[in-house]
């Protein structure tokens, strides 16, 4: 049986786009949202190209499938020269849970930080993902901020 240490973190490639889109729709079905088609391939597209600096994905593999996503935006921030990574989707399978997974595409995204001189990482999440909020505590810091929207 494969050990958590056979999870490979690795960036998005553009040969990941079937295996992301099954895992991103199941992210969405989650928080029961759905996209128009064309959107999933906006997004990948901008994920997947190093070139395109304002974001980026790191993709979970083990046992030789993807079975986690982490998606990115880099911003620029008024409180910091630098600029802050926006971790916007984290997604693990139902299938590949309690393997740490989840912590390890944050640790990714904390040393894509730290290598590209980003001033902090951040996320939001929904007060009742009690399971996601359990590993969250771990590894960040639960602020007193509210988000509205339009």
């Amino acid at each position: 049986m494969s050990q958590p240490q056979d999870v490979v973190i690795r960036p998005l490639t553009p040969a990941d786009r079937q295996e992301w889109e099954m895992l991103w729709r199941d992210y969405l079905d989650f928080y029961q949202s759905t996209l128009d088609p064309a959107q999933f391939d906006h997004t990948f597209r901008r994920l997947s190209q190093p070139e395109y600096a304002s974001m980026f994905g790191y993709v979970a593999e083990y046992e030789g499938k993807l079975v986690g996503l982490v998606n990115c935006i880099n911003h620029d921030h008024g409180w910091h020269m630098q600029q802050v990574v926006y971790l916007q989707d984290l997604y693990v399978d139902d299938g590949a849970r309690k393997l740490g997974i989840g912590q390890k595409l944050i640790e990714a995204v904390y040393a894509y930080a730290d290598e590209n001189n980003k001033a902090n990482v951040y996320w939001t999440t929904q007060t009742s993902n009690h399971t996601a909020r359990k590993l969250y505590d771990r590894v960040g810091r639960l602020t007193d901020f509210i988000k509205y929207q339009r």
